[in-house]
């Protein structure tokens, strides 16, 4: 069996303007990609859209048939991916007590942070085998010249094999290469999965801009679809790191209840305002519709979401289809 991983990230170290830093790694079989990158090829194709996915450029709903149909696709499928994240000033706290300066850490976190993550992906690869056979495993990376620098590739495939043979595993690091983001679906689905991950931890929904409940209506669209809150759970583990040899596992569940209690109260209050106009113009038109809410065009995929709610066809009836 042949093994991908992908690894992306999300704010760095040195950035003092944030308070955490966030490292994802997405691994499948070779197989499993495959289809999964044709299915959201031909998604592109339907949607006519070219453009790459990411969750921090989604700020208007024309293309949430696309976002949609493509998360409900990765979900659904054979998904692992695991997410860890890093205090900033915990970590700069403790560079200090070392000596080391702001560079000199990240360098060092870009070394461990993967490999950590890479070997929580493949210590039980040998359970999806149904023989003793080697499972040949590849690393890819988002293009970066701070990886070049550092020789990140040779010394990933070095260390996840030092991992292996001590460990006795079953798999074999191949090679680790670098790809450009805009030619490889597989990163852009960690960078998206990765972006609703950070939003939810961070309560960005609660900011309540425009952007901020646009992306809200995409994530629990997504969610609501039939097991997609379970298969969430299941397939995204979520660790941080404190200091010590073992990452902290954290429930992302928490975060999750929380997201969908308060947005199930936006919407039951954007749902009544709606239901209030209906009921003294059934027939009005979604434009006009649109003006008397108070939504701009960059939400009206939200408002005939909420609509089809209120004609009892589903809301995401549209997007299925």
């Amino acid at each position: 069996m042949n093994y991908l991983i992908y690894f992306d990230e999300s704010n760095k170290i040195d950035q003092f303007n944030e308070r955490f830093s966030y490292y994802g790694a997405y691994g499948a079989s070779d197989k499993s990609l495959a289809e999964i990158v044709k299915i959201i090829r031909k998604i592109y194709i339907d949607n006519h859209s070219k453009s790459e996915l990411h969750f921090t450029k989604y700020t208007k709903d024309t293309n949430i048939k696309k976002y949609f149909k493509t998360l409900n696709a990765v979900i659904t499928s054979e998904l692992r991916i695991n997410i860890l994240i890093v205090n900033n000033e915990d970590a700069l706290s403790s560079a200090a007590r070392l000596g080391l300066n702001t560079e000199e850490l990240r360098n060092l976190f870009y070394i461990k942070i993967p490999e950590r993550l890479f070997y929580g992906l493949t210590r039980d690869l040998s359970d999806l085998t149904k023989d003793d056979k080697l499972v040949s495993v590849k690393l890819k990376i988002d293009n970066n010249e701070e990886y070049e620098k550092l020789n990140l590739n040779e010394k990933l495939v070095e260390q996840m094999n030092a991992h292996a043979a001590y460990r006795n595993k079953n798999y074999r690091v191949m090679k680790s290469i670098t790809l450009d983001s805009k030619k490889s679906i597989p990163l852009q689905i960690i960078d998206t999965f990765m972006g609703i991950v950070v939003f939810l931890i961070e309560k960005s929904y609660m900011d309540n801009t425009n952007s901020t409940i646009i992306k809200s209506d995409l994530i629990y669209r997504v969610l609501i679809e039939k097991a997609n809150i379970y298969r969430f759970q299941k397939q995204i583990k979520l660790f941080e790191w404190t200091g010590s040899e073992e990452l902290k596992e954290i429930n992302i569940g928490d975060y999750l209840s929380s997201f969908i209690v308060y947005k199930s109260n936006y919407d039951i209050e954007e749902i009544t305002k709606m239901k209030d106009i209906l009921l003294t113009n059934p027939s009005i038109k979604t434009k006009d519709l649109r003006n008397i809410m108070g939504y701009p065009n960059t939400r009206r995929n939200q408002l005939l979401g909420y609509r089809n709610h209120i004609e009892g066809i589903g809301r995401n009836s549209f997007l299925l289809n």
